[in-house]
């Protein structure tokens, strides 16, 4: 790609001076080497990728010897130039250092359809004539981002913020309910757990009450010794001799 400016771009035709001997455009950053041949800064970094010689004498050359040549380039940028979208219209001429200001504001700069779907390029001062009539916005999404998509009734009365909040309403309620439920069964059981605990002590007094019946009296323990086998004490000392004391 060329590294100057184009010759069309200008008012009027510029003096041979000011032109590169790669690109045969206006200088755009000039920079001068040791032999005193000017040229675009990106023309002869390109030239010197393959050759390292001057394009013009084909001296030997240094890329640490390239010299930038900054009052040329702002004797260049105070040349007048036509805007780019002269043939679309556009009849302002400004210097070359003001184009792009110029540019971002001018009413011939092509612009992008803000539609989505749409893949037209129309001029910035047509934009918002274009942008009522487009085809593509029949169906939009919502500027506000809830996602929902609009054609022109629907856009006219949308609430966005509105929408989204009754939408998180409606899941606060959902929550809630789901905790109620939680807390139901956590009740459910602590009060199953409750009965649990009763019972237990329940039948930890029954067998400390029947551990003692079993172990009785020392006196009982020695008659029941001393009773023949098959007798009501013996039956109850063989009971007892079962029985772990605590």
């Amino acid at each position: 790609m060329s590294g100057g400016y184009d010759l069309n771009l200008f008012v009027s035709p510029p003096d041979s001076s000011f032109l590169c001997s790669v690109c045969h455009g206006v200088l755009k950053k000039p920079v001068k080497l040791p032999c005193s041949h000017i040229f675009c800064k990106k023309c002869i970094l390109q030239w010197l990728t393959r050759q390292k010689t001057c394009p013009c004498c084909r001296k030997q050359v240094k890329r640490r010897k390239i010299i930038y040549e900054n009052k040329l380039r702002k004797t260049i940028s105070r040349l007048e130039v036509k805007c780019k979208n002269a043939d679309a219209g556009c009849m302002v001429t400004c210097p070359l250092a003001h184009c792009k200001g110029h540019q971002d504001s001018c009413p011939f700069e092509p612009m992008a359809c803000p539609n989505e779907g749409c893949t037209l390029r129309v001029p910035c001062g047509a934009l918002a004539e274009h942008w009522k009539h487009c085809q593509q916005r029949a169906q939009q999404r919502c500027p506000l981002g809830c996602g929902a998509t609009l054609d022109p009734t629907k856009r006219a009365h949308h609430n966005c913020y509105r929408e989204l909040h009754n939408a998180w309403s409606a899941r606060q309620e959902r929550s809630r309910t789901l905790l109620l439920d939680v807390l139901r069964h956590v009740r459910r059981l602590q009060r199953a757990t409750s009965v649990v605990h009763r019972e237990l002590a329940e039948l930890g007094n029954f067998l400390e009450e029947d551990s003692a019946l079993l172990e009785g009296t020392p006196q009982e323990a020695a008659e029941a010794e001393a009773a023949p086998e098959g007798s009501f004490w013996a039956e109850v000392g063989a009971l007892r001799a079962k029985v772990p004391c605590k």
